[in-house]
């Protein structure tokens, strides 16, 4: 699973999701995370398959939405994303959000996916400590990777320290925080490494080990995003920006979903 990816979430269908993969796969991008909520998995697809890579060097990440939970309901839904994305397999699939009564079903499925070998790995997204060791009392296979919303405002640090006890891949949506970069700290480690606030941030990332799947549909910040790779942060800014942390959420609070 490459530590770096794109997201699309948001990226309209069609021409806008087909250039902003194109200029990832471009840059060196080898990882695209969609959705079937996020209504573009057909762009994706075309994007892939147009670039002329290889299919197997690609890791494509979909999700299974929260009105398609269930068994039978995940199953279906599963079908339809491969259909939309014109491919044999997923890399990833994961259960988008923990729907009380349902994720556990929905999970279930996702091992039987993973089982006849449509799926190459499975895991979960948005789910706290309560719901890994609710889902983990059950299932079969332990998922292998928890998306969740994590960035300097927001560690996860409870979390991620759970995920890596077991085994777990954490990964990171919304990794630069709708472009809130304007905090003093990361303007003064940006000029101490001569790099930009958010590769500050996506290196802090990477440093503590997660992987990150920052979303754009400009290129130039696509290519910017994924310079990150000619320096590391010392020791004490990894722990510097660990110290913004406010426990400060820019999406929904997964205990608490009405949609």
């Amino acid at each position: 699973m490459p530590r770096l990816g794109l997201g699309v979430w948001r990226a309209v269908d069609g021409q806008e999701t087909e250039d902003a993969v194109s200029a990832a796969l471009k840059a060196g991008y080898r990882h695209i995370d969609t959705a079937s909520m996020y209504d573009n998995e057909r762009g994706v697809g075309r994007a892939i398959r147009a670039s002329g890579i290889p299919r197997e060097q690609i890791f494509v990440t979909t999700k299974v939405w929260n009105n398609e939970q269930g068994y039978d309901n995940t199953l279906k839904a599963f079908k339809g994303s491969l259909e939309r994305l014109d491919m044999s397999y997923a890399d990833l699939y994961l259960v988008h959000w923990p729907v009380v009564g349902k994720y556990k079903e929905t999970y279930r499925a996702i091992e039987e996916l993973y089982d006849q070998g449509l799926v190459r790995s499975i895991g979960v997204s948005n789910f706290n400590i309560h719901h890994l060791e609710d889902l983990m009392g059950s299932c079969r296979i332990k998922p292998m990777v928890n998306q969740v919303e994590m960035h300097p405002l927001h560690t996860q640090k409870k979390l991620f320290a759970f995920c890596r006890k077991e085994g777990i891949q954490l990964e990171s949506w919304r990794p630069l925080m709708q472009g809130r970069l304007d905090l003093p700290l990361l303007g003064d480690l940006a000029a101490k490494y001569g790099k930009t606030p958010a590769q500050i941030v996506l290196r802090w990332h990477l440093q503590l080990g997660a992987v990150t799947i920052p979303k754009s549909v400009k290129e130039s910040r696509i290519l910017e995003n994924s310079d990150l790779y000619d320096f590391e942060l010392e020791p004490e800014d990894v722990v510097a920006i660990d110290g913004l942390n406010r426990n400060h959420r820019f999406g929904a609070d997964p205990d608490h979903i009405d949609f």
